[in-house]
């Protein structure tokens, strides 16, 4: 992208990359990172981008910054994943490169203008992107909050506990955005230190670092204040799981209520059942002519007996 004023303008195929202000290297081609390392910049490997050390992450190369976050965004195949992305801060541009789809890299050419730093210099490039990124961050977890109050109100309505699928998807939807949470939380955090190398290179490299140091600033506080939002948000998905794993239990309790009560009811008549079956030669109960129907009424005596003394104890 070149500047066209305080937009972004892409530049079309095979114009040189020295008149480019922002190069994104989405999932590069060697003829594209020659064509990158061209300009000074050495485009670090996927597996380069992947390494969890800070020393690796976060350097000055010269006069180019090397600065790594984590970012959710889609897979080519439209898997949800969280992501290295590397952004390369040189004096006269900004490169960034990643090997999945963030929607700000999508969205945030066509409103760089509208950002707060505009798109002066590859500084106000590079913080401008960031603010796209923090937007979308917390677009995220107003999304997620939103999902778990339609989740919770679902778990807490009394036709769920007569649906044991309801509860179901409402545990799938809860774990789908407590993975979410984590992922947004893991962005936040190395967002929060690429902005403090950021502000410990700045001093030395922007011009206008004195105006810049108030929109670096106000990135800061969104990042800590969406963090906290984050942490209020792992609450509510303890309280989600809490709840809807309480409305199983009581609705498999229920369950097993029905049953002991079946059981209770229906024991009295199987003992009876039971002792005129034995197989004594002497038991004056066989040579009654009404023995059958005694059985029987002894039985059906027993069954209600039963009911009510489970309906007096208030267990029905």
């Amino acid at each position: 992208y070149a500047k066209d004023g305080n937009r972004l303008t892409p530049l079309m195929p095979g114009t040189p990359l020295t008149g480019a202000v922002w190069v994104d290297l989405y999932r590069p081609l060697p003829e594209q990172v020659a064509e990158t390392n061209a300009l000074g910049v050495e485009v670090p490997t996927l597996e380069d981008m992947s390494e969890i050390e800070i020393s690796s992450r976060l350097f000055l190369d010269g006069d180019n910054a090397y600065m790594t976050a984590v970012i959710p965004g889609m897979t080519p195949d439209g898997e949800p994943i969280s992501g290295p992305v590397t952004f390369i801060l040189t004096p006269d541009r900004l490169v960034t490169v990643r090997h999945h789809a963030p929607r700000p890299f999508d969205t945030f050419p066509e409103r760089a203008d509208r950002s707060a730093s505009g798109t002066r210099s590859a500084e106000r490039v590079f913080l401008g992107l960031i603010e796209e990124i923090i937007a979308r961050l917390a677009d995220l977890l107003e999304a997620s909050g939103a999902v778990l109050d339609d989740t919770l109100r679902q778990v807490f309505s009394p036709q769920s506990r007569k649906r044991p699928a309801a509860l179901q998807g409402a545990l799938e939807r809860i774990g789908t955005e407590s993975d979410l949470i984590a992922r947004v939380r893991l962005s936040l955090l190395s967002l929060e230190r690429v902005l403090t190398f950021y502000s410990a290179t700045q001093q030395s490299r922007a011009a206008d670092s004195g105006k810049l140091k108030a929109i670096l600033k106000g990135h800061q506080r969104d990042l800590q204040a969406l963090q906290e939002h984050t942490d209020s948000m792992s609450s509510r998905v303890s309280l989600a799981v809490d709840a809807t794993i309480g409305m199983i239990g009581l609705q498999q309790n229920d369950t097993v209520r029905v049953l002991s009560v079946v059981a209770a009811l229906f024991l009295p008549p199987t003992l009876i059942a039971s002792t005129y079956g034995m197989n004594f030669q002497r038991m004056p109960e066989l040579q009654w002519t009404y023995g059958y129907e005694w059985a029987l009424g002894l039985m059906v005596a027993t069954v209600v007996g039963t009911y009510l003394l489970l309906r007096w104890k208030n267990w029905l």
